[in-house]
């Protein structure tokens, strides 16, 4: 006999699936196609980087923590140079500061424009996934021309960055940027006004504002869900006290405001890129031999392409830490997707589940 359509069961989406980039297990309770409740399980790609960052050495760990995840590689040697620059009292030079923001906003330009492409093939919309990515070719054709990789910068280093940017290579910048610019508000008008991405994205994946804020969200999901606040404003690191984002807020809470809000994080990005790219600063870009850090403990934050993350190091006698340890954007992140999914259909789950950019191996750490 068939199921009647107001049935209740329980259906398995994971860990393996052919719309999730990475595995995750989730157990999602559905009556007829609607989904009434949610159980997240995570823990199938544990690799204990932790435990590894303290038999390495503070240098080596700048190497192992740009591998920990590849959409926000350079946030998080970046975080955890921070970490160990607060401990030691080191100071960058302002050259190599502006560089950080530089490789840091070129990222969040390449990570966003992925996370928009994933949307239009999980809606059907092959031909705009085709083309966000080809446009998002051009800033990883970037990044292989400044820091000669296309994915793991290496641009970070404690103590300032391991790159530096003469004209020639500045003048490339410049031009590519003039190249992506225009592309990207091209999309941007098209995610805005297309009506097979509206269909599929508007008032789908709600989180409400209030939820945003019990869940901790960060990043774009919590600017997408009215909450203002991003740590490049917040807690200015770097040289973003002078280079401020311009942080937009969208009330509705659905996929189609994240998607906004990351395209126009992208814009924002550019226009930081400009600005750093012509105030950019004489001088050397680290500090050359670093001083023994002291044994001491630190927070730091920035601002990751996905949201706010969070280094905690504690550094003892020796050249390894005695403890490291990170809060990623998706850890938050993940429990407001037991708002999004509720109520929502099936068809719907991979586009809400990839609307908050999730990243499971940077999670499970």
């Amino acid at each position: 006999m068939s199921a009647s359509l107001s049935e209740s069961f329980t259906i398995p989406v994971g860990p393996l699936h052919v719309a999730l980039e990475e595995p995750m297990y989730f157990r999602v309770d559905v009556e007829g196609e609607t989904i009434t409740g949610v159980d997240i399980n995570a823990g199938h790609v544990h690799r204990g980087i932790e435990y590894l960052a303290t038999k390495r050495s503070l240098a080596q760990n700048v190497v192992l923590t740009e591998r920990i995840c590849s959409l926000c590689s350079n946030s998080h040697p970046e975080s955890f140079a921070l970490a160990v620059e607060t401990i030691g009292g080191l100071k960058v030079p302002e050259r190599g500061a502006y560089l950080r923001v530089i490789a840091g906003e070129l990222k969040r330009v390449a990570s966003n424009l992925f996370n928009v492409a994933i949307l239009a093939h999980l809606v059907g919309y092959e031909a705009l996934f085709m083309h966000v990515m080809q446009v998002r070719e051009d800033a990883q054709d970037l990044k292989e021309a400044v820091f000669g990789n296309r994915m793991n910068l290496g641009a970070i280093c404690i103590g300032g960055t391991r790159y530096d940017l003469d004209g020639e290579t500045t003048d490339i910048f410049v031009a590519s940027l003039d190249r992506l610019e225009p592309k990207i508000r091209e999309i941007l008008s098209t995610y805005k006004t297309n009506g097979s991405i509206q269909r599929r994205t508007r008032e789908v994946g709600v989180l409400r504002t209030d939820d945003a804020e019990a869940c901790g969200v960060v990043g774009p999901v919590a600017r997408a869900s009215g909450l203002h606040h991003d740590i490049r404003e917040a807690a200015p690191y770097h040289v973003y006290d002078r280079l401020p984002p311009e942080v937009l807020v969208l009330e509705e809470g659905d996929v189609w405001s994240r998607a906004l809000i990351r395209l126009h994080e992208a814009l924002d990005a550019i226009r930081i890129l400009r600005a750093a790219l012509k105030d950019l600063p004489d001088g050397p870009v680290n500090l050359g031999e670093i001083p023994e850090i002291p044994p001491g403990r630190a927070v730091s934050r920035s601002e990751a392409p996905r949201g706010e993350l969070l280094y905690y190091l504690k550094t003892g006698e020796t050249e390894e830490p005695e403890r490291l340890k990170w809060r990623v954007p998706s850890f938050p992140n993940w429990d407001a997707l037991t708002f999004m999914l509720n109520g929502a259909k099936v068809a719907d789950i991979a586009i809400i589940v990839n609307s908050i950019d999730p990243c499971i191996s940077c999670t499970e750490r």
